[in-house]
């Protein structure tokens, strides 16, 4: 058991978070919302003990083992791969490393003798002699094969580097399991291993996390950090935002009989139960949410950007048409022959299993790259706006203030300060927010600046890289729902299954191999679709 007691965090005397008391226990996940900035890679930190809190402590039962996912992927750039999962478990990794050294000895002393003895007992006690064999199995379950166990980590692609530090967190059952969005650079078939890897999980996971289906699928709590505080509430991120919803609903009906308010809880409790995804899960979730009373649900200060994308004009017959493209980088096929049709007001997910070819398609069609071969070309009627997932592309001069920079692709009746700051207010940036300049703001922000940007130049075609990138969950949720009532075209890529599953009409996959190309087709259905699979078992494409 996790222990957090009478903690508080301060920077330069301002108060993150205060008075936080609370007990994780094994066989539940929590999952850490909050808005960027609230603190949740911080309150990790603390339990890690990376950063000691201002005030109270935190405490976990006796001989119990923390593990966490290292954000550094250049941390073990010397080890090999084998090593590097084995020294998740610091203690085994350094009796084992120990043992070998002493085995090494020329003579073999009876001290060497009587020492051994004694590592070797600890080492059984540590299930030593079966680690090894569990962390080649951890490492073939997430697509790391035995060919590169040997091998250096400085010699993986990020891709693997990423897998293989997952598997170092994961490695030996730890007692409490800590995980800084772990799905990041993750392909679709790892997340899924990871979501049932961590519902048949027994013992106490934290996770924060961006993806709403991941949390929706592993949390059985959450902890919202909002309101300088952080909250439990049971369930999944679902339950939590309608229930927060509900709770805004319930407050606003002043004069509502409270019989009729536990009525529509119930109903909502009810409803909620009987849709959980995961049958262990759903069980402890029922028994806790069946506990449940009305003074339990409260509503979230959270704020929640105003993102509507307009257009001048309807697209015409034709929106874009793909032929024939082929790029090689540094003398390395990228994309060979990619042909495809996006019709108009189509909205096309690009997905790869390569991230470099999905972006590198989507400069190519933007016309920022030109390829080796092949043509791409574009409907008459079409307007197209581009946001890139490298911001240096997106602010070539960032030391310009965000209302000049954007004032740039205003029309004339919308280039005024008014509408401008107003444009901003509704996309999180108040007051003096509005005056900063590009190279000051975070990931986040410059993300809805960009956002900002698209909504003023009104193209009836949106082509985004990756967009929910940097973007907390209500910015996602904000981004999502503009998008789904979006009247033009779009092309996307997104690591986001709800944004892409609740998106998404039409389905391209890219490769060095060629495409694959499915129109009027969700992404889940895409992914289940048994022909789809034959198709990417073909091309050597794993997502």
């Amino acid at each position: 058991m996790l222990t957090v007691s009478n903690v508080s965090v301060s920077f330069t005397g301002k108060k993150l978070y205060d008075d936080v008391n609370l007990k994780f226990t094994p066989g539940n996940t929590y999952g850490i919302i909050g808005a960027n900035g609230a603190g949740k890679s911080t309150f990790l930190k603390v339990l890690e003990g990376k950063l000691q809190p201002t005030t109270g402590n935190v405490s976990m039962g006796p001989n119990e083992r923390m593990s966490s996912l290292v954000q550094d992927h250049f941390a073990f750039d010397e080890f090999t791969v084998l090593d590097t999962v084995l020294k998740g478990h610091k203690e085994l990794y350094d009796v084992k490393t120990e043992m070998d050294g002493i085995y090494m000895h020329d003579p073999f002393t009876d001290e060497d003798g009587i020492r051994v003895g004694e590592l070797s007992a600890r080492f059984e006690e540590l299930d030593g002699w079966t680690a090894e064999t569990e962390a080649v199995q951890l490492l073939q379950s997430i697509g790391i094969p035995e060919s590169k166990h040997q091998a250096l980590m400085s010699d993986l692609p990020e891709v693997s580097k990423v897998k293989v530090l997952l598997a170092q967190a994961l490695f030996g059952n730890p007692d409490i399991l800590i995980l800084d969005e772990p799905t990041n650079g993750l392909d679709t078939k790892t997340i899924a291993w990871l979501e049932d890897f961590l519902a048949d999980y027994q013992n106490t996971v934290l996770v924060v996390s961006h993806d709403r289906h991941f949390l929706n699928a592993v949390a059985t709590m959450i902890l919202d950090v909002d309101f300088g505080k952080i909250k439990l509430f049971v369930g999944n991120y679902d339950f939590w935002k309608q229930s927060s919803e509900l709770a805004q609903r319930l407050q606003s009906q002043a004069n509502a009989k409270k019989e009729e308010q536990i009525k529509e809880l119930q109903d909502f409790i009810a409803r909620f139960s009987a849709n959980a995804s995961k049958s262990k899960q759903a069980t402890s979730r029922k028994k806790q949410l069946d506990k449940i009373t009305l003074d339990d649900i409260q509503p979230s200060s959270r704020k929640y950007p105003y993102i509507n994308f307009e257009t001048l004009r309807e697209i015409g017959n034709d929106m874009l048409r793909v032929e024939g493209v082929s790029k090689s980088v540094d003398g390395v096929k990228i994309l060979d022959n990619i042909s495809f049709t996006v019709s108009p007001n189509e909205k096309a997910l690009i997905m790869s299993d390569n991230d470099v070819a999905a972006t590198m398609i989507l400069d190519i069609i933007a016309g920022k790259v030109k390829p080796d071969s092949g043509s791409v070309t574009w409907g008459v009627t079409t307007t197209q706006d581009y946001l890139a997932k490298d911001m240096g592309t997106n602010f070539p001069n960032p030391e310009r203030p965000i209302l000049d920079y954007l004032r740039d692709f205003a029309s004339k009746e919308e280039s005024d300060n008014t509408f401008l700051r107003g444009l901003l207010g509704r996309m999180l940036f108040k007051g003096e927010d509005a005056d900063k300049t590009l190279d000051v703001l975070s990931g986040g922000e410059k993300v809805r600046v960009m956002l900002s940007k698209l909504m003023l130049t009104k193209a009836n075609v949106l082509i985004l890289d990756d967009p929910t990138n940097h973007l907390d969950l209500e910015s996602i949720t904000s981004l999502n729902d503009g998008l789904i009532n979006f009247k033009g075209g779009l092309i996307f890529t997104s690591h986001d299954h709800t944004f892409a599953q609740t998106i998404a009409d039409h389905v391209i996959v890219v490769s060095d191999q060629g495409v694959v190309d499915r129109a009027e087709t969700t992404y889940d259905e895409f992914m289940d679709h048994p022909e789809v699979q034959k198709q990417l078992a073909a091309k050597n494409v794993i997502l």
